[in-house]
């Protein structure tokens, strides 16, 4: 049966420059194309659930612009609930300006607009949604008092919360207390916990930090080495595809969504789930973009049987 998931998130229109390489400080160097999609990480997470199946939907804000529609439209197309995206008269849709070089690396400027305006009055209908779904899922480019409440008001529908806190930067105390599922990459859990990730010890320790403010479950991305996961059922390490990245953008949100729309509730299957999870990223890295490299469920179970 297929899972059922929203996701309170960011909204953001893409802009992409095409690049040989980054600029010294100081320096102007020329682009060699310009691209834009719809993207931003909640709406990225929210497209890779959906296209691997979920039902999904979106709580969130964005502008009385054309960036607005344009996004609303987006997910949309993927199927996705939008009845929950709010709409702020004061502040624009969040834009991003990406630049990508030659070896699919990128770097990343973030225009928060509507997302961070938002507050907890978009939660207002939200009862309805927690109430059919199974997980709920929340990133850092949004209000972590939203996120919190969000998640407090999930719980309380046997909802299983998932965060993924990046970009990373000081954490809410309360908002780990009402967290599953916690999945920051090496450098984020660094940055939250002080733990520096070097080997499995290392990992076991921030496991028992996150344990220790509330969020049970831990599974950490390690990029080309694979993702550490750490769960009351058991802990260990789910190796990476290898593949030549073309475009990195979206490769960690294709991953959370896809692994939402394969986990099973008391996360009994995270191994199965996380094999599934991590080629459909490496999928998404293989193509330019970031909302339009991210493959369908067909796609993914196409490369599993390779």
């Amino acid at each position: 049966m297929a899972k059922k998931i929203a996701v309170l998130g960011s909204i953001n229109v893409d802009t992409t420059y095409h690049v040989q390489r980054f600029p010294m400080p100081g320096e102007t160097i020329s682009a060699g194309s310009k691209s834009s999609a719809p993207g931003g990480k909640g709406a990225n997470q929210a497209v890779a659930a959906a296209r691997s199946g979920a039902k999904t939907w979106f709580i969130g804000m964005v502008g009385a612009d054309n960036e607005g529609k344009f996004m609303r439209e987006a997910l949309q197309e993927d199927h996705i609930d939008t009845k929950l995206i709010g709409i702020d008269e004061l502040h624009g849709t969040g834009t991003a300006l990406i630049t990508l070089d030659a070896e699919g690396q990128n770097d990343i400027m973030v225009y928060g607009g509507a997302n961070q305006a938002m507050t907890t009055e978009v939660l207002k209908n939200a009862d309805a949604v927690f109430e059919e779904i199974d997980f709920l899922i929340s990133q850092f480019e949004t209000p972590q008092a939203v996120t919190a409440e969000a998640f407090k008001q999930a719980k309380e529908h046997g909802v299983t919360t998932i965060l993924n806190p990046a970009p990373a930067h000081e954490i809410l105390p309360e908002l780990l207390q009402y967290t599953d599922v916690v999945i920051p990459n090496d450098s984020e859990s660094f940055v939250l916990t002080g733990i520096k990730i070097t080997d499995e010890d290392s990992m076991l320790k921030s496991a028992e930090w996150f344990k220790q403010q509330g969020a049970k479950n831990l599974l950490i991305t390690l990029g080309s080495k694979g993702v550490f996961y750490c769960t009351p059922h058991g802990h260990g390490m789910v190796p990476a595809f290898k593949v030549k990245a073309v475009d990195t953008t979206a490769a960690g949100d294709t991953f959370i969504g896809a692994l939402a729309s394969q986990l099973d509730d008391d996360l009994s299957n995270v191994a199965d789930a996380l094999v599934y999870a991590q080629r459909a990223s490496s999928l998404t890295v293989q193509k330019m973009g970031a909302m339009p490299s991210i493959p369908t469920g067909e796609e993914v179970k196409a490369a599993l049987a390779e």
